[in-house]
């Protein structure tokens, strides 16, 4: 059983400025609405007396050694007793006095209510143009591609949860990105999740914020990149593989003009590199989704299973190596071809149509037998 309802939750680093306001406004909602509640600072090594402040407003300080904004949040949440958390930036950016929208979503059993500052309202200098035109719609609209999430504001500092759901995500990462980690990881894992409109004003600071626009946007950036393996690796790797295979058996054929533009041999060699690349970066896609689902970074994929318990290792040896028999084959027919010429000098523009196909043949299939050997040991694991 919970202690309390709600806990209005505030990761705080030197905001002596605006700090008291903010726990104010949030005391002053519990009370108005008759929630059994609490402010709870999350100090991430404050050096201005941020936690004495906290204490005279009458909030509870938690102290959280290490760095980040992740960080200071996650050992929030662990410390916070309320059933339900509603976290926001202690800078007087975010309205606490209005927390209610949030609240009664929590009440109607959404796991995750965030906030839309796009939808409530920006209002001038709150957000800088880099941020709300390029920055914000740019990230969210990758973590709605990648995901398949309704979620428009993915940044939104201001949202509401449910201690335990949360909690059961295993949250990792310590800096910015932990807002991203947060939605994605509620997504995946298929958490009852809706929208609210909220308000975004100027912070109260007079100091420059903690957030720099290009290092935490990559961040957040790298860490959608990094939990889609689909995005990252699979769908490239497929389109490299089918226009590099295209291409490579137009070119084996023989060559050809386009507007005065020929295409030859040199495309040809090319076209091999599309090819190795796209098995290679499909490999990384199904070693990736794999690895993660072993230890538990996402759910596991049923598609993905159903494809896993079809594989065997024995079955990729085999598949790989009939490919490199098929390089081997047309290999010796090159090197016949070569000994009709008395191993003496060949038309590069015919002989290469068949060696290039023929190494890349080769390496694609050692690729697969060595890439199911790899997928093998998490099949082990998996049974230890």
């Amino acid at each position: 059983m919970h202690e309390l309802e709600l806990t209005v939750l505030m990761p705080c680093l030197n905001e002596a400025e605006t700090l008291a306001i903010c726990i104010q406004k949030a005391k002053t909602f519990l009370e108005k609405n008759h929630i059994a509640g609490e402010v709870l600072i999350a100090d991430n090594g404050s050096t201005d007396g941020s936690q004495e402040i906290a204490r005279t407003n009458g909030a509870v300080v938690t102290d959280v050694k290490e760095k980040g904004y992740g960080s200071a949040l996650m050992g929030g949440v662990k410390a916070a007793r309320g059933k339900y958390i509603i976290m926001g930036d202690a800078d007087d950016s975010y309205d606490f006095s209005n927390l209610m929208p949030f609240v009664e979503k929590l009440q109607e059993g959404y796991e995750l209510v965030m906030g839309n500052r796009f939808k409530g309202g920006i209002a001038k200098g709150a957000m800088p143009a880099l941020h709300r035109y390029i920055g914000n719609p740019v990230l969210s609209g990758i973590g709605k591609l990648f995901y398949r999430s309704d979620i428009n504001d993915f940044h939104c500092g201001l949202r509401g949860f449910s201690k335990e759901s949360i909690e059961k995500l295993n949250l990792k990462t310590t800096g910015m990105e932990y807002a991203s980690e947060m939605v994605v990881k509620s997504t995946i894992n298929k958490l009852k999740i809706t929208e609210v409109p909220t308000t975004l004003s100027p912070d109260g600071r007079s100091r420059p914020p903690h957030l720099r626009s290009w290092r935490d946007g990559w961040r957040h950036l790298k860490f959608l990149l990094m939990n889609s393996p689909r995005w990252l690796f699979l769908y490239p790797g497929v389109c490299f593989f089918l226009i590099g295979l295209i291409m490579m058996v137009v070119l084996a054929i023989g060559s050809f003009t386009i507007h005065n533009i020929t295409f030859d041999i040199n495309t040809l060699l090319y076209s091999a590199m599309f090819v190795l690349l796209g098995v290679q970066l499909i490999s990384f896609s199904i070693f990736s989704r794999v690895y993660s689902s072993s230890i538990g970074l996402s759910p596991k994929s049923d598609r993905l299973t159903k494809v896993l318990s079809a594989f065997s290792l024995e079955k990729g040896i085999v598949f790989g190596l009939i490919i490199i028999l098929l390089g081997i084959g047309t290999s010796i027919y090159a090197v016949n071809f070569w000994g009709k010429q008395n191993f003496g000098a060949l038309n590069p523009a015919a002989i290469m149509r068949v060696t290039i196909p023929s190494i890349t043949a080769i390496i694609c299939g050692m690729q697969i037998i060595f890439g199911s050997f790899y997928l093998y040991t998490f099949e082990i694991k998996q049974k230890l």
